[in-house]
C-alpha cells in the first residue's frame, strides 16, 4: 500500500469498548511490513478477515436486526481494500441490491473500525463467479471454434423457494423501513390517515398543530406515544405535508433521535458544536423527533437536546416528539428533559379495533392496486390486532406471492402464508366470552352483569358488554337483551348506541373498550 496510509489513525480507535480493543491487539500483532510494498498491495486475509468483523460488530448496532440477519450476518465479505477503497463481496444479486440500500451505514460503520473514509463497492459472488468464467483459460471451446459453435444452457427458472425468499424479503422491507436520514413521505397525510375511537385524540391534536404551528397555536409542545407500528410516524409526516403546504415559510425538520445524536457527535468531533445548536435553535421552526426515547443513557445528547429544547420552546417554535413510553416511563433520560417533555399535549395511541383494522387494510389494498375479498380482509383482521404495520405487511406480502407464484388470494394461502390456524381451531366468541371478558376487566362479578343492579359502574360495563356483544358477536338484539338479565330491545339498542356515540370522544372509554376486545 501506498506510504502515506493513516496506520498510526489505523491502530488507535477511539472506541473503549472491548471488541474495539481486542481489534487494536489482534490488528497490531499483524506486521505492516508487508502492506508497504507497493501501492497496489490489498490487505491479507487474516486482516480483511478482522476488519471485516468488527464493521458487522458495529452494523449490528444501527441496522435493524431483521435486516442485519437477512443481509448482513454471514453474507456480507470484506474481500479486498487499499488507501481509497474497500470491496466488498455478498452471495446474489438480489441480496446486492437490498445491501446497498445500506452503503451510508457501511461507510459509517468502516469509519467507526478505522477511523478513515473509504469509497465502497459491493460486489455478488454469482456475478463474479460468471465473470471469473467469462476470463478463465479453462473453458469448454477451442479458440478455432466459431461463436456458432459454441452452445450453452442457463436454467433461470426461479424455485418455489428462491420465490417465497423473494417475497419475504418484500415483507421485510415493509415491516422495518430504514429510518436512517428521514425524507419527509409525501404519500403519508392526513386524508390516508384512518381515524378510529383509538387514534382520533392523536390524529385532531395533529392536524390542530399543522393548521397553527407554534406558540400562536394550541399546542406548540405535542408528545405521542404508542407501541411500534400504531400510526406515530405516519403523523409525523402528515404534520410536516401539511405544513409545509399551509406555511411554506416556516422550515420543517423530521429527524430521529439516533440521526439527531449522530448529527451532534460528528460536529462535536469537528469542535463546530455550537453549528449544531444554532441551526435548530435559529434555522428551524417545526422540530420533530422520531423516538425520543432513543435518547436514553446519551447524556452528552440529552445536555445539548436540552439547550434546544429551551431556545426553542422560549422563541415560541412548534416542537413534537414520538416515543414508545409516556415521558416518566422512560428509564435513563433525566428529570429536567422529562419534565419538558410533559410541558405540552401528552396523547396515547391504542392498538386499532376490528372496524378500524378492515378499513386500514381496504386503504392499503387500494394502494397497492389489489383486490382481496372481505372474507381474507375480515380473517386477516381478526387475527392481527396489535400493531398496523404488520396489518398492512400482510398485504404485502400475499400481493408478492400473488404475483411472483402467479395464484390467487384464497383464505387456504392466507392460511398457509401469514401462519394462520386452521377454522377448526378458531375460537368461536360468544355474548358469554364478551360477558366474561368484560366482568374479568372492570372486576365486577359476571352476575351483576346480568343482574337488575344499577350502579354507575355496573351500568357502565353492561352497556360495554352488550356493545361489543353487538359490535363483535354480532348477536341479535333480543338474544343479547335475553343474556343480560332478560331485558328487551330497546334497553339493548339504547345501551349500545350510548357507548357508540361516547366512543367517539372520550380516549378513555376506547382503551377499555380495545383492551377487551383485544383479550377475546
Amino acid at each position: 500500500m501506498a506510504h502515506d496510509f493513516p496506520f498510526d489513525h489505523f491502530l488507535k480507535i477511539g472506541n473503549k469498548n472491548s471488541s474495539a480493543d481486542t481489534f487494536n491487539n489482534q490488528f497490531s500483532s499483524i506486521s505492516t511490513q508487508n502492506l508497504s510494498n507497493s501501492s497496489t498491495q490489498d490487505f491479507q486475509d487474516e486482516e480483511l478477515s478482522i476488519i471485516n468483523h468488527e464493521v458487522l460488530n458495529h452494523l449490528q448496532t444501527i441496522v435493524p436486526e431483521l435486516k442485519f440477519k437477512t443481509y448482513f450476518d454471514n453474507n456480507l465479505e470484506l474481500k479486498s481494500m487499499n488507501e481509497a477503497t474497500v470491496n466488498f463481496e455478498v452471495r446474489t444479486a438480489f441480496i446486492k441490491k437490498s445491501v446497498e440500500l445500506y452503503k451510508e451505514e457501511i461507510t459509517k460503520a468502516l469509519f467507526n473500525v478505522l477511523g478513515t473514509q473509504y469509497e465502497i463497492t459491493i460486489e455478488s459472488k454469482d456475478q463474479t463467479d460468471y465473470q471469473l468464467g467469462k476470463n478463465s483459460s479453462n473453458n469448454n471451446y477451442s479458440a478455432n471454434k466459431s461463436f456458432n459453435d459454441v452452445k450453452f444452457t442457463l436454467d433461470l427458472t426461479p424455485t418455489r423457494d428462491d420465490l417465497a425468499s423473494k417475497a419475504h424479503a418484500q415483507y421485510i422491507e415493509h415491516m422495518n423501513p430504514n429510518q436512517s436520514g428521514i425524507i419527509i413521505d409525501r404519500s403519508k397525510t392526513f386524508d390516508n390517515f384512518i381515524v378510529g375511537p383509538t387514534n382520533n385524540m392523536a390524529q385532531a391534536a395533529s392536524k390542530a398543530v399543522a393548521q397553527n404551528p407554534g406558540k400562536n397555536g394550541k399546542y406548540p409542545s405535542l408528545y405521542l406515544h404508542s407501541n411500534s407500528g400504531l400510526g406515530k410516524t405516519h403523523l409525523l409526516h402528515a404534520v410536516a405535508n401539511e405544513i409545509n403546504e399551509k406555511h411554506p415559510n416556516l422550515t420543517v425538520c423530521l429527524i430521529t433521535a439516533r440521526d439527531f445524536m449522530d448529527e451532534m457527535i460528528t460536529l462535536m468531533k469537528n469542535n463546530r458544536i455550537n453549528e449544531f445548536v444554532k441551526k435548530y435553535t435559529e434555522k428551524v421552526d417545526v422540530l420533530m423527533i422520531d423516538d425520543i426515547h432513543e435518547l436514553k443513557n446519551k447524556e452528552g445528547t440529552q445536555d445539548q437536546f436540552f439547550h434546544v429544547f429551551n431556545e426553542m420552546h422560549n422563541k415560541g417554535k412548534q416542537l413534537i416528539f414520538t416515543s414508545d413510553k409516556r415521558p416518566k416511563e422512560i428509564d435513563g433520560i433525566s428529570e429536567r428533559i422529562k419534565t419538558r417533555l410533559q410541558w405540552g399535549l401528552v396523547v396515547d395511541i391504542q392498538p386499532p379495533d376490528l372496524e378500524t383494522r378492515i378499513a386500514i387494510l381496504r386503504r392499503k389494498m387500494e394502494g397497492l392496486d389489489l383486490y382481496v375479498t372481505e372474507d381474507v380482509l375480515t380473517l386477516i383482521a381478526s387475527r392481527i390486532k396489535t400493531n398496523i404495520r404488520e396489518l398492512e405487511g400482510s398485504l404485502v406480502r400475499l400481493k408478492a406471492v400473488s404475483e411472483l407464484m402467479n395464484v390467487e388470494i384464497e383464505i387456504d394461502l392466507v392460511r398457509e402464508q401469514l401462519m394462520l390456524p386452521n377454522s377448526e381451531s378458531e375460537k368461536e366468541i360468544t355474548i358469554e366470552h364478551v360477558a366474561k371478558a368484560t366482568a374479568q376487566y372492570f372486576r365486577i362479578p359476571l352476575a351483576d352483569l346480568k343482574s337488575k343492579g344499577r350502579s354507575q359502574d355496573i351500568t357502565k360495563a353492561r352497556h360495554i358488554a352488550m356493545y361489543l356483544a353487538r359490535k363483535v358477536v354480532n348477536a341479535k338484539q333480543q338474544e343479547i337483551g335475553s343474556f343480560f338479565g332478560g331485558r328487551d330491545h330497546s334497553s339493548v339498542i339504547h345501551a349500545v348506541n350510548t357507548i357508540a356515540d361516547k366512543v367517539k370522544t372520550d380516549a378513555t372509554l376506547s382503551k377499555d373498550i380495545n383492551s377487551i376486545e383485544s383479550n377475546l
